[in-house]
């Protein structure tokens, strides 16, 4: 890879994988091309945002003062929004060390533990998340700055990604389980 960056498994290895479970799974399939989309135009107008906030500031003198946050919101729901779909392709960046020093059969062990106690921690992420989130929901918090946007939004995007996430791992899980050579 170009990127310096090596995941555990290639693409093909990926794609071999039946994570996609039914229908159920390819709705999910379909739900995380979608995030995808809306994430990558997330991610643009972000970089929008902040070079507006860039020539207004240099050239016009002119304070901004929700571009800041407003890039925030988006690039945080960007990332968690779409974590389900680089799960889905095995595309978190890994240590491919430990994957060449052992046999086949200790790395399928090792994936099966590793997607478990994935899903583990992303559940107990999500339940956190969710918590914060009905806090700031009933408690009326908002930020700090002087455009003060609810913070529901941010928690809402984190808590979203975050169950995503967990079903995503869940359904690896399910699915490595049903195939006993897997």
């Amino acid at each position: 890879m170009s990127h310096g960056l090596d995941v555990v498994e290639t693409a093909s290895t990926a794609a071999s994988e039946p994570v996609a479970v039914g229908l159920f799974g390819r709705l999910f399939q379909g739900l995380n091309r979608l995030i995808v989309i809306v994430s990558s135009i997330a991610l643009v107008v972000a970089s929008g945002v902040l070079t507006y906030s860039v020539i207004t500031r240099y050239f016009l003198h002119l304070s901004t003062d929700w571009q800041d946050e407003l890039s925030v919101f988006l690039i945080v729901g960007a990332v968690f929004m779409s974590s389900a779909a680089i799960q889905a392709n095995r595309g978190h960046v890994a240590i491919e060390a430990i994957v060449g020093l052992l046999p086949d059969g200790a790395n399928r062990v090792r994936q099966r533990l590793v997607d478990l106690a994935s899903f583990v921690f992303c559940a107990f992420f999500a339940w956190k998340s969710w918590t914060l989130l009905e806090e700031a929901w009933v408690e009326n918090y908002h930020s700090s700055s002087t455009w003060g946007p609810p913070l529901w939004i941010p928690y809402s995007l984190m808590t979203l990604g975050m169950v995503l996430l967990s079903i995503q791992l869940l359904m690896q899980v399910v699915s490595r389980q049903r195939r006993p050579s897997a």
